[in-house]
């Protein structure tokens, strides 16, 4: 009987546990990404670049503002 208890507990502490740690993880995660993004204009600028095309600002503002839009 005290084995059961035990695992009980276990379980009872370990689901909350883990729920909260992701829900921790997430929310710190999107804070760093919106602070430090993993792309800027000067990234966009160069791929264009090696692409063969020049681009113009305009073009960079609306790759951004895409990119922005799924973060």
């Amino acid at each position: 009987m005290g084995l059961g208890h035990d695992l009980l507990y276990i379980v009872i502490g370990l689901i909350p546990g883990l729920v909260l740690g992701f829900l921790l993880a997430r929310m710190w995660m999107k804070k760093y990404l919106k602070k430090n993004p993993p792309i800027n204009e000067e990234m966009v600028k160069i791929m264009m670049s090696q692409m063969g095309r020049t681009p113009s600002q305009k073009q960079v503002n609306q790759v951004m503002k895409q990119m922005s839009k799924y973060m």
